[in-house]
């Protein structure tokens, strides 16, 4: 290269590694939001979506969402430590033990904005909760429950684990609406998120109460195992059930009269609210936060006179 040449690419030379070490220091600048979940199921995969939403309106911050396959606090405290590691700006997590979380989520709030979605941890240092009135969700259901029992009976809840805020709460308002009827809970089961445990309580209860009336899955993975099983055992149509969220089985099972009716949420909102008030957070606005701290979010009951409308819109988001 002659000398010449040498002068006139030096500028530009320059000027490119000042821009490569711009755009990296740009890159690195940029502040991250994660969404911790408390399971693997498609109810997360469609609050992704939301994120997606929230990503391409705020192109200046990483949105991950962050899902916890295991399903317990210990996992889901491995996820936190590695945030607070990574230094994320903030956090939204659906709190998988709330009254063991609560050192855990202090810890994370002192160092970045947290948020709780799904499943709340109120006696936390979390800035706010989004996501459904728990105990309103679970008097939905215990109206379904009425409504397939008129005459009354034996019904059985299937739940993750009572540790969780989201599964006490739903219990208590299944609990409310049924006070005072003929309609009779044996007894709650919990599972820890163990698909083959969940599945072994469900099929033990069709054995040791063979006149149960309905069983009942307050988490997005059990209704389907309920219907599965429930098929398995000759009683489709025998046994009613009531379940929680929109899981494909689920609405499979509505349509075809397996399953009464399920009380879904809106994860879509939860993700997209959780990135975007962390944002207005992180920029010195909390007026989005109400009064008491919870920004809820409503349900709505799926049954087979909408099942076909929703279950149209949820593949179009699940294709995304």
């Amino acid at each position: 290269m002659n000398g010449s040449m040498t002068k006139l690419l030096a500028p530009l030379l320059a000027t490119a590694a000042l821009a490569l070490v711009t755009g990296t220091a740009q890159a690195q600048q940029k502040k991250t939001i994660a969404l911790v979940t408390n399971v693997a199921a498609d109810f997360w995969t469609i609050a992704g979506r939301g994120l997606e939403k929230a990503q391409k309106e705020h192109p200046e911050y990483n949105i991950e969402l962050i899902v916890t396959n295991e399903g317990t606090a210990a996992g889901q405290r491995r996820e936190l430590d590695d945030l607070l590691v990574r230094g994320v700006a903030g956090i939204s997590i659906s709190v998988d033990d709330a009254p063991h979380a609560t050192e855990q989520l202090n810890k994370v709030a002192a160092k970045t904005v947290l948020i709780t979605t799904d499943s709340d941890a109120p006696q936390s240092n979390r800035l706010a909760y989004i996501g459904t009135d728990n105990v309103a969700a679970g008097r939905q259901a215990g109206e379904e429950i009425k409504k397939a029992l008129p005459n009354g009976g034996k019904i059985a809840l299937f739940v993750g684990t009572m540790d969780a805020d989201n599964a006490r709460e739903r219990v208590k308002g299944i609990k409310d609406a049924i006070a005072g009827t003929k309609v009779e809970l044996v007894d709650v089961f919990t599972d820890q998120v163990d698909f083959a445990k969940a599945k072994a309580n469900i099929e033990n209860v069709l054995v040791k109460y063979p006149d149960i009336a309905l069983l009942s899955g307050l988490w997005s993975y059990e209704t389907p195992l309920i219907y599965d099983a429930v098929k398995a055992a000759g009683k489709a149509g025998k046994v009613k059930i009531v379940g929680f969220d929109e899981d494909q089985r689920t609405l499979r099972g509505i349509s075809d009269g397996t399953i009464e009716s399920t009380v879904v949420q809106q994860p879509y909102e939860f993700g997209y609210l959780s990135a975007t008030n962390i944002i207005k957070t992180l920029n010195g606005d909390k007026s989005w936060i109400p009064a008491d701290s919870k920004l809820i979010v409503p349900t709505q009951v799926i049954s087979k006179s909408n099942v076909a409308e929703f279950t149209a819109n949820l593949k179009g988001l699940l294709k995304k």
